[in-house]
């Protein structure tokens, strides 16, 4: 059993408890917000018994072994650093931090505290994502990498009439890049690695954040293109393309099929797609506690080499966008 402190009361923790409730290795057991209002209420609904408003007594409570940070992105360093210090395990929501600067501090930490700090990017850490992994093989030598992420922001027609919630604030470094970006681009360097180059155009708001962008990356022998935004819908499936076939997911976010289709017509196209659990939340839940107990710093899959890599990435984009990173 793994004992739970909770930062963050919004529907994404909602989500993440749905997912934590098939993981009989989880429990919660603690709530931190600013409003000891909000927190009671929260924590009833998810029979979180015990409630803190400050940080720093929960980082220190005996009462938990983990936290599971869902606060605004502008947050997660700082917090992940004091419990982190405390000797408590971080599973940090993405975007990892304000900036790959801020992430490397965040892995020096969990190094220096030997205890195991992992982004929880969920996607990559699904049935489906591994089968990808494991017939990638299988279309040859890949040549493109295109992932496209484009949804109407339930906040955006808010900040069209001058009222910013949290999603449109640049001071807490969101932005399409940071907010759903990560989700093109995550999976991309896992398969792949580090680019060469990036090339990055986008649109901007008038209070400066990005709200769609479009981006190259050069590797030495293929090249990638994500799309991505805030404003505007979209449903173009994502396709990794090799000499022998292509591999396409219907959405990079939610991997709900997975198809391989040969370039030979003579094989059959293929379905990749595994049976998994109704919460995809539920297998980044489970990677974190299996990396808990065994002993490791960081996940084989969500490493801090790739959070890392996709750090710095998000942080040429925005300056390439003309972007702020914020302090």
């Amino acid at each position: 059993m793994v004992r739970f402190g909770i930062i963050g009361t919004n529907f994404i923790t909602d989500w993440v408890l749905e997912g934590a409730a098939f993981e009989s290795r989880f429990k919660a057991v603690a709530l931190f917000s600013r409003s000891e209002e909000r927190a009671a209420e929260f924590a009833s609904k998810h029979n979180i018994p015990n409630i803190f408003t400050s940080l720093e007594e929960m980082a220190a409570s005996p009462l938990i072994d983990a936290v599971y940070i869902a606060s605004p992105n502008a947050c997660h360093g700082e917090q992940a650093l004091l419990f982190m210090k405390h000797r408590k395990h971080v599973l940090c929501e993405k975007a990892f931090a304000r900036s790959s600067e801020e992430a490397r501090g965040m892995i020096d930490c969990a190094n220096k505290c030997n205890v195991t700090l992992m982004e929880a990017l969920k996607p990559t850490l699904t049935p489906n994502f591994r089968s990808v992994l494991d017939n990638i093989s299988k279309i040859g030598k890949v040549t493109k990498y295109f992932a496209s992420y484009c949804q109407y922001s339930s906040r955006y027609d808010n900040y069209k009439i001058g009222v910013v919630e949290n999603a449109f604030n640049p001071l807490l470094s969101n932005g399409a890049t940071m907010d759903i970006g990560v989700y093109t681009i995550y999976p991309m360097v896992v398969l792949f690695g580090k680019p060469k180059r990036v090339l990055a155009v986008g649109t901007q708001l008038s209070n400066g954040i990005d709200a769609s962008c479009s981006v190259l990356f050069e590797y030495d022998d293929m090249e990638a293109a994500v799309v991505y935004s805030k404003i505007s819908d979209g449903s173009l499936p994502t396709q990794i393309m090799g000499e022998q076939g292509v591999i396409t997911l219907d959405r990079i976010n939610i991997i709900s099929d997975v198809v391989l289709d040969y370039r030979d017509k003579l094989k059959v196209k293929t379905s990749l797609t595994k049976s998994s659990c109704s919460s995809e939340y539920f297998y980044e839940i489970k990677e974190f506690i299996d990396v808990v107990e065994s002993g490791s710093i960081e996940s084989q899959i969500n490493t801090h080499s790739c959070s890392l890599i996709v750090m710095e990435i998000m942080d040429d984009i925005r300056r390439q966008l003309n972007v702020p990173i914020v302090y």
